[in-house]
Order: structure tokens, then sequence, then C-alpha cells
């Protein structure tokens, strides 16, 4: 972006190695030039920083995923990661109150009218070192960072699926999954999920069972791209089945956000029922569902400027 050339410049790099379990984890400090004579941030200090935090790696590399300041934070001509997400007025971009250190208590703990809190390990070794009012870029490995990608947080679905154009739930089935809809008999709805109409058959106190209504070419969206029905295979009875089609592309791979709205997808409720698309595989019939946050798995770029500093 050329908007952000000036933050990676470089006048000094600095490489720390740091001895990981089992393995050497590393971070690159890229920083500017300050006078030597100056006190320097030592582990067990206090600071407050601005930051800019950018994906070094994967399909949103060189993205935004956070930022502390305003200017940055809501201006539109600075890419934005998927996960991003905007603090709203200026008040709320304030500067981060940092403990340089690998444990503080639970929830962090406050000095004055400032709540201090435990980052990543690479944030805060890339703070050691530094001067106040100075700038340093930090790149961390995801060892320092968030961690690896956890595979059960994956799931791997079919392009093409199938359903049954009519179905009996348990009640309590049926309303975890059409939430705010009366069980009624002769009720029609649009499906939360698929958007086309449904129609309950029969209700009672134990089970409901609808009928599934689409028509054959009926594109809706599902979890934020589009699906199309291509085939609807009906009996008298009115049971059959519904074929549908999602329309992904290996492009839109590691750029396309999802939402999980019925919460079964597997670490839905801890990343706030979405996920990523990461791969579209045409020739397996395949998509993957990531509901691990973005930052996991991840290298992570953040240039932090120390604004407030309390010694040890």
């Amino acid at each position: 972006m050329a908007q952000q050339s000036w933050i990676l410049s470089v006048v000094v790099i600095v490489v720390l190695v740091l001895a990981g379990v089992g393995s050497a984890a590393y971070v690159y400090l890229k920083e500017k030039p300050s006078p030597s004579n100056r006190v320097q941030v030592v582990e067990g200090s206090n600071v407050t920083v601005n930051y800019i935090g950018l994906f070094g790696s994967g399909p949103e590399a060189g993205r935004i995923f956070d930022t502390s300041i305003y200017g940055i934070g809501s201006n539109p001509a600075y890419a934005k990661a998927l996960e991003y997400h905007e603090r709203g007025p200026a008040k709320n971009y304030t500067p981060l109150p940092v403990y340089v250190g690998g444990s503080t208590p639970s929830g962090g703990y406050t000095l004055g009218n400032l709540s201090f809190i435990q980052v990543v390990p690479g944030f805060w070794q890339g703070i050691v070192g530094m001067q106040p009012n100075t700038t340093r870029t930090v790149v961390i490995p995801p060892s320092l960072g968030y961690g690896p990608t956890d595979p059960a947080c994956v799931l791997t679905e079919p392009l093409v699926q199938t359903l049954p154009a009519m179905q009996t739930l348990p009640g309590i089935t049926f309303q975890k999954s059409f939430p705010g809809i009366t069980a009624a008999t002769g009720e029609e709805f649009s499906d939360p999920l698929y958007g086309w109409t449904d129609q309950i058959l029969s209700a009672n106190a134990s089970y409901v069972t609808l009928q599934r209504l689409p028509y054959v070419g009926q594109t809706t969206e599902l979890s934020g791209w589009p699906v199309t029905v291509t085939s609807v295979q009906g009996n008298t009875n009115g049971t059959g089945i519904i074929t549908v089609q999602n329309e992904l592309s290996p492009a839109q791979a590691g750029h396309l956000l999802g939402n999980d709205y019925l919460g079964t997808g597997p670490c839905s409720s801890s990343n706030n029922h979405q996920f990523i698309v990461t791969d579209v595989n045409l020739a397996a019939g395949t998509f993957t569902e990531n509901f691990n946050p973005e930052v996991q798995g991840q290298t992570l770029i953040f240039t932090i400027t120390v604004v407030g500093y309390w010694p040890h």
C-alpha cells in the first residue's frame, strides 16, 4: 500500500533470537534511530503505546487488522483485513497500556486511571529496549503471537449439498434451527439460512414437520455468498431431495468472511460465529471454513510507538 510505505521504512535492523520449546523463535525489530543517552524500556516496565497491526503472511498480507490510531483505523484508504473492527469515534482510539513482561494478574491491573494488560509475547518483547517517543516495527511469528492454526476449528464442506424437502424435527431442534419462528401448523416463513419459503405441515409439543419450497434456479445467500438451487426431486407425498450449489471460486479463498448463523460450526461461539473461507477446491468439489481468529497462524507486523513510560 503506497499510503503505508512510511510504516516499513528501516534505518536499523535488529534481530533477536529467542529460545522456544523444541525450536527457535524469532522477533525482527526495525527501529528508527534515537539518541543513545535516553532511558530504555526494560522488562517489568509499564508503557502506553500507539500501534498499527498488519498481516505479514497469508492472503491478507499487508492489510491492517488492528490499530490504536484514529486517522488510520477510520480511513478507508488503508486496506483493512476481513475481521477488522472499527472502534467508532476518535475518542475510542487511545494508546494501549501494556505491561512489558510475561505475566500479569488475571484481567490485568490498574495504575492511576489506566488498566494495563498482558499482550502476546512478541509484542512486549519487541518493546524491550525502546526509548520513549520512538517507533519500532516488530515482525512476530505465530509462535510468539496467537499460536498456530487449530485444526479442530477447521471444517471442509462439499460445494454441492443436499437436504430433504420435508423433515420432521424435535421441537427443541426446530427452535434452535429457526429462532423466532412460531411452530404452528400452516405457518409459512422465510428460511433463515437459504431464504426460500418453508411451511410447517404439522406441529405439536414434541415434533415439527416442515416442507421446504424452493424452485430450480432460485439463488439465495448462504453465510455470505450465493447458493443456487440446481434440483428439486419431489414425490407426491411431499418427500424428496433438494440439491444446492455453493457458488464459490478459488480466487475467493482467504478473502471471504462467512457467518455461521446457526452456530453449529466448530469453535463457532469463540469467534463470534464467523469463519473465513480459506480454500475452494473445484476438483475435489469442496470448500474449507476456518473458524480460527484471522490472526491465529499468521505472521504479524506491528509498528509501535512508545507514548508513555513508567520504569519498573
